[in-house]
């Protein structure tokens, strides 16, 4: 068996964020797993035909699809009488998932599929031009939400997929990142010994879309999370758990990333993004005590 059920070799940017956690998702997951991926960044660098960097099953579906095709596989290993020793995944970006993908993720998660979900936010349609998403972060200049005289970038606040999640009434809802390997490891570890329909969100930086430098992916994931602008947190059969931090200044953040540039010397900007994390240290009782 090789080192690594995602291997080296696929075309990823230098730096990217999505292709660490793939491969902390899949290795966690193990040999017996059967993966299908939404169209996306991570498809197009991972499976340049006639090559794959995935050392699994894996199955390429239409933008909007994952979560329905990967249910009709479930259908298929209980038919067979093989679902139990077998993981299934399905697995997107934010706008296959946040936006394209929603309704055949909703029937997924309302059908109770056992299957694992992971959406790998990197916050903007990365793979066709750095367009705003469902995700993309307040303020953040993308392709679609330009700054100028009347725009400070995208006027929308992320969308609170981990709650529509929740709201369907699975098991575990999670969300994740990468500057945090070994969680991400526990994280999937759990979602997969759970079973139902399961919903994991892994922050993941993009050195294209965000213009940062790409050795700085795990200190700018880990200060996305410090800050208080991508909370961690878990719930299982509706209980929450998440990780506490020591809230640093947003700016810390804000400033490594050439998509918030213009925010850095705007103070009242600044303030408007600091509300952003201040509310969900306070939603999501992040301030450790």
């Amino acid at each position: 068996m090789p080192e690594h059920l995602f291997t080296s070799g696929h075309t990823a940017c230098s730096g990217c964020g999505q292709s660490l956690a793939a491969r902390l998702v899949i290795d966690t997951a193990g040999p017996n797993t059967i993966v299908v991926n939404n169209t996306g960044c991570l498809e197009v660098f991972s499976t340049k035909y006639p090559e794959s960097a995935w050392q699994v099953p894996w199955v390429h579906s239409l933008f909007e699809n994952a979560a329905a095709v990967a249910s009709g596989v479930e259908a298929a290993l209980k038919y067979l009488g093989t679902k139990d020793t077998i993981n299934i995944i399905a697995q997107a970006g934010d706008g296959g998932t946040a936006d394209i993908g929603l309704q055949a993720l909703s029937g997924m998660l309302e059908r109770g599929h056992d299957i694992l979900y992971v959406c790998y936010d990197n916050e903007a349609y990365m793979n066709t031009g750095v367009q705003r998403s469902g995700l993309t972060p307040f303020d953040a200049n993308t392709t679609t939400s330009p700054i100028g005289n009347n725009s400070k970038g995208n006027p929308r606040p992320k969308k609170p997929l981990p709650e529509i999640a929740l709201a369907h009434g699975i098991p575990y809802v999670a969300t994740a990142s990468v500057g945090f390997p070994q969680d991400i490891q526990r994280k999937v570890k759990k979602a997969l010994s759970i079973k139902g329909p399961k919903y994991m969100q892994i922050h993941v930086p993009c050195p294209l879309g965000w213009r940062h430098e790409p050795q700085l992916t795990y200190a700018i994931a880990k200060l996305a999370v410090e800050t208080g602008l991508y909370p961690l947190v878990e719930f299982e059969n509706g209980v929450k758990s998440a990780r506490q931090i020591k809230p640093k200044p947003v700016e810390e953040y804000l400033k490594t990333q050439a998509r918030f540039k213009h925010l850095i010397n705007n103070p009242e900007e600044l303030k408007r993004v600091q509300a952003v994390a201040d509310s969900n240290i306070e939603r999501y009782n992040l301030k450790l005590q």
